[in-house]
């Protein structure tokens, strides 16, 4: 098994968090899973600075499970740093929140969410949304190779 970071979870909610990493388990959708408490804590692990520095650019997360409510720095400003950066910029964000506001829906979508998934409050819709989260992310979509874009941009094209 590869030390591989299939998800991070941005999330400031230990029952959403547990209920989340549960969800996946019971699913063997994903072996490694990263838990940033904060917005500025989950943009040192991407970026590989900070306690992350030792990580490396080469291996990001396959996907990042995002909420906009989040202390330090929200969502919305996780998001538009990970969209900035050329090295971060494909990786699939998915928000799931617990907002109803139709600002955070369009606000992410202009910023370049891949999805916007309003969090179910019960409990087996919650686990459902996260096994069809998984399933379509880590099993189904084809991402990019990693590096592929950093690759291309430093062969001048």
């Amino acid at each position: 098994m590869s030390n591989e970071v299939e998800i991070l979870l941005v999330d400031d909610s230990p029952e959403d968090v547990e209920l989340t990493i549960l969800a996946l388990r019971r699913n063997k959708l994903s072996n490694e899973i990263h838990i940033a408490e904060d917005g500025a804590e989950a943009l040192d692990f991407l970026f590989c600075r900070g306690p992350h520095k030792d990580r490396s650019f080469s291996n990001p997360p396959r996907l990042v499970l995002l909420d906009l409510k989040l202390p330090k720095i929200d969502g919305l400003g996780v998001l538009k740093a990970i969209r900035a950066d050329e090295r971060t910029k494909t990786i699939p964000v998915v928000i799931l929140t617990s907002s109803k506001e139709q600002r955070d829906l369009i606000d992410g979508y202009n910023l370049g969410v891949s999805a916007y998934i309003q969090k179910p409050v019960d409990f087996d819709q919650f686990a459902d949304t996260i096994r069809q989260i998984g399933m379509f992310w880590l099993l189904i979509n084809q991402p990019p190779p990693a590096g592929a874009f950093m690759a291309r941009k430093s062969q001048g094209a």
